[in-house]
């Protein structure tokens, strides 16, 4: 089956904001980030495992089975087919993915701990493929025969093998630099292309084109997005304006906040928790002094 590049943007697009793996804030109320700063939206892409409580029942899954990496590829196999059979937007994405790649030519499929995972694996086995599990300390592991045989990467040869690695999301490709690019090398393994469910469109395409590699994706995080998400009522005009302020300059967000919100930082630090301690990196940072 072929899908119209538009329809499947949209079709995307929706399950994007209906799993929360998009979630855009109230313009008077921005998200918090771990860095300190403030922005508009959160992408979750793995929420579009099905929802957020599956997604975040996988990532359990894996931090424990983590403790006996020869045995946790063929335990995410089980939980995540599963998932695969039962839920109808991971069925299709995945669908989607497998459409892709159906274009284009590899030897084996690889994804890195842990995210990576929820689209990796299952791609693996619906074409029926090795995968290369790449853990956060760059070992490495090689499922073969459907994931019924893993052994460590290192102790088999795959020299000259070409790999196709599947994404969750890619940013600036920072992930890829400092782990999976070189993982997938010292093998002897070859890379020059990879799938990405979500581009955020910061940068990372012409990163990895640096190193010899094509991205592909399903989808972008762009102004047409955006433009798609208004036009079906999953957000309000002035959602979109603030999304596209921040793309526009993020710094220049900010700033612009903060002179039409004065209170907001002591009251952010007033609040306490996670909120007092981010006002207060952020205030660090020089944000809000103005």
């Amino acid at each position: 089956m072929s899908f119209d590049y538009n329809s499947e943007n949209k079709m995307i697009m929706k399950w994007l904001f209906e799993t929360n793996a998009i979630k855009v804030a109230d313009p008077e109320s921005p998200f918090w980030y771990t860095s300190g700063t403030l922005g508009p939206y959160y992408i979750n892409t793995h929420f579009l495992y099905g929802d957020q409580d599956s997604a975040e029942s996988l990532l359990k899954l894996i931090e424990a089975a983590a403790a006996d990496p020869l045995n946790m590829p063929g335990i995410l196999v089980e939980e995540i087919m599963k998932q695969y059979n039962s839920n109808d937007i991971f069925h299709r994405l995945m669908d989607l993915i497998i459409e892709k790649l159906e274009e284009e030519k590899f030897d084996l499929i690889s994804g890195g701990e842990r995210r990576d995972f929820f689209f990796s694996i299952p791609a693996a086995v619906l074409m029926n493929k090795p995968h290369l599990t790449i853990l956060k300390d760059m070992r490495t592991l090689f499922s073969s025969d459907n994931f019924q045989q893993t052994v460590w990467a290192k102790d088999t040869d795959l020299s000259g093998l070409r790999s196709i690695h599947i994404a969750d999301l890619v940013t600036e490709a920072s992930s890829y630099i400092r782990a999976w690019i070189p993982a997938i090398r010292s093998l002897n393994m070859k890379i020059d292309k990879t799938l990405a469910v979500v581009d955020r469109c910061q940068g990372g395409s012409a990163i990895l084109a640096e190193q010899g590699i094509d991205l592909v994706t399903l989808t972008s995080i762009n102004a047409e997005l955006f433009d798609q998400a208004v036009n079906a009522g999953l957000m309000s005009l002035k959602q979109q304006e603030m999304v596209l302020e921040f793309a526009d300059d993020p710094h220049a967000y900010m700033d612009n906040f903060f002179k039409s919100h004065p209170d907001f930082l002591s009251q952010q630090i007033a609040a306490g928790g996670k909120s007092a301690e981010r006002a207060r990196l952020c205030i660090e940072q020089g944000y809000g002094c103005k």
